[in-house]
């Protein structure tokens, strides 16, 4: 059975991802993209569903681990009583002119730092979901041996030490001495070419690591938790892919919320949503050519008819992404059905305009220049918003049960209609702006009217529930942190949402989602709640959370979806871009009250 979420480690090319536990294995790979069909399948299963193992052959050996400074080169160090040693992986990062687009690449570099420690080696190479077992060949030669597995379109050959079959897999040892490197190589090619070259493993070492530390020391951030900060818009770079300009949700599939239940979603796609606010983290800490990357897959992405607009795409801006089951894989925890696809695309969710034109208005003012089609695009999105104004939705969360006008949603289509008409009035673009003044004032009489109840505000009209999407109305600037209705809205959430100190989206039990079964806090609640604490004058409160919060992390910065206080362990997809934006916002809101207190 796969590890603990929170003992998996990223690596990452900026194209697609891989998951390495603390015992050595590779547990989850896609290859090459990040949403293709696993080749290393065992996170959802078990050892013959796909894996490749590499830890000493003694199972008493110690293992500690760590990023080699801000990359994501992760070292691995083992010890023994007489040895030690580290496996340093990555995935290089191949942006340089005339790089291969049709190879990606994953290396494991033994090296001997005392004595001589022998490394058990177990490879489980299963394609497209564990549903194809590969051909296997060995080729090379007694000195430079070579293992390929192919089947359909896909191949991979391994290179740096032999190996040989045994029961569907294949073992064999590797051993360093002290001052000694071995170097395995793992390459992924379409199956019906020759397999690329061997590639010089020092150069694209330095290579990778030149490219994250450079990136990394662009970040503009002087404030709390400077480690999680930077290690957080590190695994949103890491999400954003280098040549569509796409940003994942998460770089997993099917890791469920509720172990052992049906809440298990695959996250490796772009919500325009996420990927929004995952921008204006970005933004608000110096990365303005990454908003224009992005802005030019969203036009890619929603050309057409505004009409069609999808709530999500493939990370190339592909939309047809259909929810299906898997037999193949029995799933994490054994949690069924394992599903690839998301049905959320074929949801309306009347938040996202907002959230799009937020994050574009944004970048605006951060200095984005427009190009030719920036704001038309912007216009048609708003000409969309109007024609589904008056629709009830599935709402931020994605609910599988009946639409409502989510109060958070209709807040979002007012914010729409605000940032057009500032586009017009502060920064002298052209539209309808007489009509956007008409429906933003419509849906602010709407809100106030049929979006609050005993002086709170609610998850959706009719109803006294409150929701934790509700903390975002004051950071799109609906009302000010401390209105009245906010404070009286914060105070039930506390009364109705807290579990252990952290907070739910919303309670499950209300039947308002269409799904059986419970879930666990979801981590971007609880930093949104830091940044609300913060801004009305509980700093206390604030820094407290937000060190608790910090604290869930795993230990080389990870966070999942949401974490289970019971039993004291992360839960869902991982690592999630939501929890991370969440995290950068939250530490930056308690910065400027230690600097800026009220």
């Amino acid at each position: 059975m796969a590890m603990r979420i929170e003992d998996y480690a990223l690596l990452s090319d900026c194209r697609t991802a891989a998951l390495v536990s603390r015992e050595g294995s590779i547990d989850w790979l896609c290859l090459p993209r990040l949403d293709s069909a696993s080749t290393f399948g065992g996170l959802l299963g078990e050892d013959d569903h796909g894996r490749w193992s590499l830890r000493p052959a003694d199972e008493e050996a110690i293992v500690t681990r760590r990023y080699d400074r801000d990359t994501f080169i992760l070292v691995t160090r083992w010890q023994t009583t007489d040895a030690v040693a580290e496996v340093h992986d990555f995935m290089p990062v191949r942006s340089e002119p005339g790089a291969d687009p049709d190879r990606s690449d994953l290396v494991r570099r033994v090296v001997g730092v005392e004595g001589t420690m022998r490394f058990a080696q177990r490879l489980s190479v299963r394609f497209d979901y564990a549903r194809a077992m590969p051909w296997m060949r060995q080729t090379g030669t007694a000195d430079a041996p070579e293992l390929v597995a192919m089947a359909g379109p896909d191949a991979v050959v391994l290179r740096g030490a032999a190996l040989q079959a045994v029961d569907h897999e294949h073992r064999g040892e590797v051993a360093v001495t002290a001052g000694e490197v071995r170097d395995l190589q793992l390459t992924w090619f379409p199956s019906h070419r020759e397999a690329p070259r061997p590639m010089d493993v020092q150069e694209e070492l330095e290579r990778t690591r030149d490219w994250w530390q450079s990136w990394a020391d662009m970040i503009e951030h002087h404030g709390v938790h400077h480690h999680a900060v930077v290690r957080s818009l590190l695994i949103l770079r890491a999400l954003t892919n280098r040549e569509t300009g796409g940003i994942a949700a998460a770089a997993t599939m099917a890791l469920p919320e509720d172990f052992g239940g049906e809440r298990n979603w695959d996250y490796r796609y772009v919500w325009l949503r996420d990927a929004a606010l995952t921008l204006e983290a970005l933004l608000d800490h110096g990365f303005v050519e990454l908003a224009g990357a992005w802005r030019e897959w969203l036009l890619r992405a929603v050309a057409g008819d505004p009409a069609d607009l999808q709530i999500m795409y493939g990370l190339a801006g592909e939309r047809d992404l259909p929810e299906r089951s898997l037999d193949s894989l029995p799933g994490y925890a054994a949690s069924r059905p394992v599903r690839v696809g998301n049905g959320a695309a074929e949801q309306y969710q009347g938040d996202v305009v907002g959230e799009v034109m937020v994050t574009l208005s944004a970048a605006r003012a951060a200095g984005l220049p427009e190009s030719e089609y920036s704001w038309p695009l912007e216009r048609q999105l708003l000409k969309f918003a109007a024609e589904q104004i008056d629709r009830p939705d599935q709402g931020l969360w994605e609910i599988r049960g009946d639409p409502h006008m989510f109060t958070h949603s209709r807040v979002m289509m007012w914010a729409a209609f605000d940032r057009g008409v500032r586009a017009v009035e502060e920064s002298g673009l052209t539209g309808p702006v007489h009509r956007w003044r008409e429906l933003r004032d419509r849906l602010r009489a709407e809100i106030d009217r049929d979006g609050v109840t005993d002086g709170h505000f609610t998850q959706y009209y009719g109803t006294t529930e409150v929701d934790a999407s509700l903390l975002l109305l004051p950071q799109v600037g609906y009302c000010a942190p401390d209105d009245p209705r906010m404070l009286a809205t914060v105070e039930r959430m506390e009364q109705t949402l807290m579990r252990e100190g952290l907070l739910h989206r919303y309670r499950t039990g209300s039947g308002v989602d269409g799904l059986a079964g419970d879930e666990s806090p979801f981590l971007a609640c609880s930093f949104w709640l830091v940044e609300q604490y913060a801004v009305t004058g509980r700093t206390e409160e604030a820094g407290a959370l937000l060190d608790r919060l910090c604290e869930l992390a795993n230990d080389v910065g990870m966070f999942s979806e949401e974490y289970d206080p019971v039993h004291g362990r992360q839960v869902g997809n991982t690592p999630q871009a939501f929890s991370h934006l969440a995290l950068v916002r939250a530490a930056d809101a308690v910065t400027m009250t230690v600097h800026h207190p009220r």
